[in-house]
């Protein structure tokens, strides 16, 4: 007997949110990306399959800027060390006169651009260091509660990506553990990681300054001295997840060529399954799109090799039907 048509719209109803748990990402589009990350989730995970992997072998690491959070049109770390430049000047008086501060008083980026590396490095040491790492830790908390991106004026911590959120929690729910893998600052990030991304601190790889061991006011403290110590960009991502995690990953998420060699590093000469994979910014209106002219998350070389060696390229523009978190 057919059923009755409001009994066949109860079906209907009744089905529809089983329908939307049955998928993990749904807010990836049914594409090339979706499908073959599924896949390779399902192989691994196996028992009886050739491609199973055991548990504690389950390693997935992902960079933090423009992978899991926005980056442009500056680094998350670059507007919030400026930031601190300017709510501490009063105490430095001669910062006035004297580069890159100067520049980053005067609002002149062009200026700032002009000191380079050597010129982010003493903006770095003199925002980052001559306190606790508890102390660092709350001024960075503090300021992710209160600063708004330029151009989505919504906190920072707001503009994570919903299909990446998705995908954390895909492979955790697979026995996966999930590590970020970042040339932020490892103490910049870890204070807020696990409530946004269920990572917690434990499993955060990133730059680093050096810290120094002392008593304060009867208490041991670590002092953070603002020289760095360790940069985990580029060739130093494979170095910091053998340093940090001791397991090569089988799958690893970045956007730009200082992910490379992480890439590289999962997939290249691997015996055994392994997923590389590249967010393609391709999306002006929702978000950005940017790669191989970009100062910021340039993808040039990654992108070149992404053919030869299987990386997965994720097209933003194409393969999620949503950016940020509603």
């Amino acid at each position: 007997m057919k059923p009755s048509a409001p009994g066949l719209a109860i079906a209907i109803a009744l089905a529809l949110p089983a329908a939307a748990q049955d998928d993990p990402l749904p807010s990836w589009n049914d594409g090339e990306s979706k499908r073959a990350i599924i896949a390779f989730v399902q192989d691994v995970t196996n028992e009886n399959g050739d491609a199973h992997v055991d548990k504690d072998e389950r390693i997935a690491t992902f960079d933090n800027d423009g992978t899991l959070w926005v980056e442009q049109p500056i680094y998350t770390q670059l507007a919030f060390a400026l930031d601190r430049v300017r709510d501490i000047a009063a105490d430095h008086p001669d910062w006035k006169t004297t580069q890159p501060f100067q520049a980053v008083l005067d609002g002149d980026m062009e200026a700032l651009a002009a000191t380079g590396e050597e010129g982010l490095l003493e903006i770095v040491a003199a925002t980052h260091g001559g306190m606790s790492t508890e102390q660092f830790a709350q001024i960075a908390l503090d300021w992710l509660a209160e600063a708004k991106h330029p151009r989505f004026d919504k906190p920072y911590t707001r503009l994570v990506y919903q299909p990446m959120l998705e995908l954390i929690d895909y492979l955790q729910d697979n026995d996966f553990e999930t590590y970020i893998v970042s040339g932020g600052g490892i103490e910049f990030m870890r204070p807020w990681t696990q409530e946004v991304y269920n990572i917690p601190p434990q499993q955060v790889v990133g730059s680093s300054t050096t810290t120094e061991y002392m008593i304060v006011d009867g208490k041991p403290t670590l002092m953070r001295t603002g020289e760095i110590a360790f940069v985990d960009d580029k060739a130093g991502k494979p170095v910091g997840i053998n340093s940090h995690i001791g397991r090569r990953p089988i799958i690893a998420f970045g956007n730009s060529d200082g992910d490379f060699q992480m890439l590289e590093y999962t997939t290249v000469g691997i015996d055994g399954p392994s997923l590389g994979a590249i967010v393609h910014h391709t999306d002006a209106d929702r978000e950005y799109a940017y790669d191989r002219d970009s100062p910021v998350g340039k993808l040039d070389k990654a992108l070149d090799a992404a053919d030869d060696n299987d990386w997965l390229v994720i097209d933003m523009k194409t393969d999620w039907k949503t950016i940020f978190p509603e």
